[in-house]
């Protein structure tokens, strides 16, 4: 796909929908191998750190967004908490299945992010790892994560952010599309697959604007963290 194919696909909420859904289907056998090779194997550790911020209760129920495979979901049990994980691509959630450590246990289902197939109040947590930057409609998925929310839950999300310095924004995307660029060529035999990183961090409003829209949208203490020294982030909101 050409840069400006990319540019057409990411330009309205329908248009980046279709494509996001097609491209996971394609990558998710090899999702897991990604986020390590990009985060140089620090994945798991930031995720870590994410749970250890949210510091949940036994017993609570918890929701994990485009959760993938499931390694924030699985955390989150491990912490003792009742978790479903919900991801829109079929095939992550077969995989994501597979590794459960108990049968049952965390449950996973598809569906929709903006759409939540659950009742308002429903949960005490609600996380997501490299979720709303994926999003269609950012505020549509903000609003759907304050309405599955109980009153005093928590929203936590890492994901990539867009440094607003503009020669390391410059550096950082450019380090993206190469190595991501290496990786789609090898993986599957086209290098822009992975090019689709920088280009959504790229139109990412960055961690200043998505907690002001927290903010905007009703959460309450809204905080963001650097990761990576700023080149990710992690935002952590009360209802």
């Amino acid at each position: 796909m050409s840069s400006r194919s990319l540019d057409e696909a990411l330009s309205t909420p329908n248009s980046k929908k279709r494509y996001v859904r097609r491209l996971f289907a394609t990558i998710a056998d090899r999702y897991d191998f990604i986020t390590v090779a990009l985060s140089y194997g620090q994945d798991r550790s930031w995720k870590e750190r994410l749970v250890d911020i949210a510091a949940p209760s036994g017993g609570d129920r918890g929701l994990d967004l485009a959760s993938g495979t499931g390694d924030l979901a699985r955390l989150l049990h491990g912490r003792g908490m009742r978790v479903v994980g919900l991801d829109i691509t079929p095939r992550m959630i077969e995989l994501a299945r597979a590794k459960r450590s108990a049968a049952g246990v965390p449950a996973f289902i598809v569906g929709d992010m903006m759409a939540l197939p659950f009742q308002s109040s429903s949960f005490d947590l609600v996380t997501t790892g490299y979720g709303l930057r994926n999003v269609p409609d950012l505020a549509v998925a903000v609003d759907e994560i304050y309405r599955v929310l109980r009153k005093g839950g928590q929203a936590l999300s890492l994901d990539f952010d867009r440094p607003s310095n503009p020669w390391v924004r410059r550096a950082y995307l450019a380090y993206l599309s190469l190595v991501g660029g290496l990786l789609g060529w090898l993986l599957h035999g086209e290098a822009d697959t992975y090019r689709y990183i920088p280009a959504t961090i790229e139109r990412y409003p960055g961690a200043p604007a998505v907690a002001e829209l927290m903010r905007r949208r009703g959460f309450l203490d809204v905080r963001h963290y650097p990761v990576l020294g700023g080149l990710l982030a992690i935002h952590h909101a009360l209802k």
